[in-house]
């Protein structure tokens, strides 16, 4: 019942209201996890989708492994390093104290954990990116890790004065959005196709700054294709052999980086 210092509509009303608003969420996200992929995509096959279990292991199997023979930068950088899909920057702590050890300057994204680009978050990255150009005097490197590649990539379109390198890592710009195998997981988890991203995009697009993609044929989760691109969507591509996962920590990885780094 409405009274006059309560205006709402009855309580029945609200809470049809609610239900027939999660009834809509939950059909519209059933249609998102259910589609078909086109007929043109290429994925990884399925035991390196599976192999990809092995990185619960990395923190045991770096308890018994060497140091890495990380040297002193003679040009230190400035780097900003931009997680996957659905993990946060703790995930890439490893690569961040390695590439401190010789000498460069490593900052977080700012964004927390990563559920897909929207026009705030990229705002919100571009500032970030902004700042820590003024505060440090130099160009930065993004650094991106699978989704977070397809970040660096649009913010270095944006801002090319401020971005020195883009380096992604595993990163899904070319080809089809659904040439991975997550693409369902993707869609239900941030409720819209990949083909219909909430923010203007042209992700094959080659930023206007040195851009090198790492890929893996070892990738489980996305596909090489899409991953390395063509000639023209990025400036060079460099082959590893590590897993989708061991993009954020694997010494292979960082090692890559730090021969990256050293190039003017």
């Amino acid at each position: 019942m409405t009274t006059a210092d309560d205006p709402r509509p009855p309580l029945g009303h609200r809470l049809g209201a609610f239900a027939r608003g999660v009834g809509t969420s939950l059909t519209r996200r059933a249609r998102l996890v259910t589609g078909n992929a086109p007929q043109n995509v290429h994925t990884p096959p399925l035991r390196l989708f599976l192999a990809e279990a092995g990185f619960l292991l990395t923190p045991l199997v770096r308890k018994f492994s060497p140091p890495l023979p990380i040297e002193p930068a003679d040009n230190p950088k400035v780097i900003i390093l931009l997680p996957g899909f659905a993990t946060a920057p703790w995930r890439m702590k490893f690569m961040a104290q390695q590439l401190e050890r010789a000498g460069h300057k490593v900052k977080r994204w700012g964004l927390g954990y990563n559920y897909g680009p929207t026009p705030q978050n990229i705002a919100i990255l571009a500032e970030r990116v902004q700042s820590v150009r003024r505060r440090y005097g130099q160009q930065v490197v993004l650094i991106g890790w699978s989704l977070g590649g397809i970040f660096a990539r649009e913010v270095a379109k944006m801002h090319p004065d401020c971005v020195a390198k883009v380096i992604t890592m595993g990163t899904p710009f070319s080809h089809s959005p659904y040439s991975n195998n997550i693409w369902r997981i993707y869609q239900v988890t941030v409720g819209h196709s990949v083909e219909a991203p909430p923010v203007d995009v042209t992700m094959h697009e080659k930023p206007p700054v040195e851009t090198v993609a790492f890929w893996s044929p070892r990738d489980g989760v996305i596909s090489r294709r899409a991953a390395c691109g063509l000639p023209g969507e990025r400036d060079r591509a460099v082959a590893l052999r590590c897993t989708h996962m061991g993009f954020c920590n694997s010494g292979e990885v960082i090692m890559a980086l730090d021969q990256e780094l050293k190039r003017d």
